[in-house]
C-alpha cells in the first residue's frame, strides 16, 4: 500500500494532480484544500495517501495533512459516503471546520459540499457525533470561542451568508484593526464583503 508520495509535481487538474516518483506518474485524487496547497508545477510535492484497492482499479487520495486524512478514512465509515463525496465534503470543509459542525448538529454546513443533501448530512452528524471530538482538527482552528460585540455579529451575518467562520473571521479581524474600534456593524460587514470577494 502507498501511504505517502515525494516526487515532481507535473499537473495540477480541478480535482487532482500527478505526480512523479522515480518516472512513474502517479494520478492522485484530493480535495480542492489540498491541491491548493500544493506547489506550483513542476516543484518538489509531498502528499500523504490513501490508497483504495477494487476488482477493476487502484485509486490514490492525496492529502496535505493528517487530519484531513483521518478525516477521509472516517466519513468513508459513514453509510451512503464514497471517496467522492468525502473529498467533496473536505473541499467545503476544512477538518476543524468539520468538527465544529458535526459538534453542534450544523447540517446546513455539510450541505454546502456537491453530492450531500439533506438526509445524508443528518447521517453524517449522527453517525459521527460521538467521534467528532476526538477527531484531529488540524494545524489550527482560527476562530475563537469567544469572540463578542460587532466582530461576533458580522461573523454571524457572513456565516448567514454562507461564509465559513474559519475563512470569515481572519478577513473580519483585518477590517475591524484598519476600520477602529468605532466602525459600525454595516461598515464592518461590508467591507468584509469585499475582501471575501476578491480571494
Amino acid at each position: 500500500m502507498i501511504a505517502l508520495l515525494t516526487g515532481r509535481l507535473e499537473a495540477l487538474e480541478a480535482d487532482r494532480c500527478v505526480i512523479d516518483v522515480g518516472g512513474v506518474g502517479y494520478l492522485v485524487q484530493a480535495s480542492t484544500r489540498t491541491l491548493a496547497a500544493l506547489p506550483t508545477p513542476p516543484a518538489t510535492a509531498r502528499v500523504l495517501v490513501e490508497t483504495q484497492v477494487r476488482e477493476d482499479a487502484i485509486s490514490l487520495y492525496g492529502f496535505a495533512d493528517a487530519a484531513e486524512r483521518e478525516w477521509f478514512r472516517t466519513l468513508l465509515a459513514v453509510q451512503g459516503v464514497g471517496a467522492r463525496v468525502a473529498l467533496n465534503l473536505l473541499s467545503a470543509l476544512s477538518p476543524a471546520d468539520l468538527v465544529q459542525a458535526i459538534a453542534t448538529g450544523d447540517k446546513t454546513s455539510l450541505t454546502r459540499a456537491a453530492g450531500v443533501g439533506a438526509k445524508l448530512a443528518a447521517r453524517v452528524v449522527s453517525e459521527l457525533k460521538d467521534k467528532a471530538g476526538a477527531l484531529p482538527s488540524g494545524p489550527s482552528l482560527a476562530v475563537p470561542v469567544m469572540a463578542g460585540g460587532i466582530e461576533a455579529d458580522a461573523l454571524s451575518a457572513l456565516a448567514n451568508l454562507g461564509y465559513r467562520r474559519g475563512e470569515a473571521y481572519p478577513v473580519v479581524s483585518a477590517v475591524i484593526g484598519r476600520l477602529g474600534d468605532g466602525a459600525g456593524i454595516d461598515q464592518v460587514i461590508r467591507e468584509s464583503l469585499k475582501e471575501l470577494a476578491i480571494k
